[in-house]
């Protein structure tokens, strides 16, 4: 969806609508969709700069990052975002810290669609979890530790002492 930036009515244009993205679109390769992206947008233009104030919600299938069990991920983030024309960035030697939060359209269009997806995957955590409890898969049976069918005793060495190890002899 192009939001021509001429065309933009001075009070701004309230966009709520539903975003279909195919998984292969997201950062995260193993999310699947459960339900299409919902979007609550208010585009303004203020000067040159545009303003977009949103929502973004939907529910995610990911695979635990520990476990690889599949789980529902509910996502609710708010964004409020400024873009400028690409030509006032062109100008500059140094960007200030200002212009660090600032994104840059070109064409003077803004392409709505990507700002939501761009949204979508600043949501996704760096390694999805189904719980911050999860134990994951045993590294001796591969069974899942939290089922309780695991009764491997996994002895860890404290690898400071591993170099020690081949110091001492065996005294039997």
């Amino acid at each position: 969806m192009l939001i021509d930036i001429d065309r933009l009515p001075k009070e701004g244009i309230h966009v709520s609508r539903d975003f279909e993205f195919l998984s292969v679109e997201l950062v995260e390769e193993n999310a699947v969709f459960l339900e299409p992206t919902r979007a609550d947008v208010l585009v303004q233009r203020v000067g040159e700069e545009i303003w977009i104030k949103g929502r973004v919600s939907s529910r995610l299938s990911f695979v635990c990052s520990r476990c690889l069990t599949p789980f529902e991920f509910p996502i609710d983030s708010k964004f409020d975002l400024v873009y400028m024309p690409e030509e006032m960035a062109a100008g500059k030697d140094e960007l200030n810290d200002e212009d660090m939060d600032r994104m840059f359209y070109s064409d003077r269009n803004i392409d709505l669609r990507s700002v939501i997806l761009e949204q979508l995957n600043l949501t996704f955590p760096p390694k999805p979890l189904c719980s911050e409890a999860c134990e994951g898969i045993c590294a001796v049976c591969g069974e899942l530790i939290r089922d309780g069918t695991c009764a491997c005793l996994v002895k860890e060495s404290d690898f400071r002492f591993e170099k020690l190890k081949f110091l001492v002899k065996d005294k039997s």
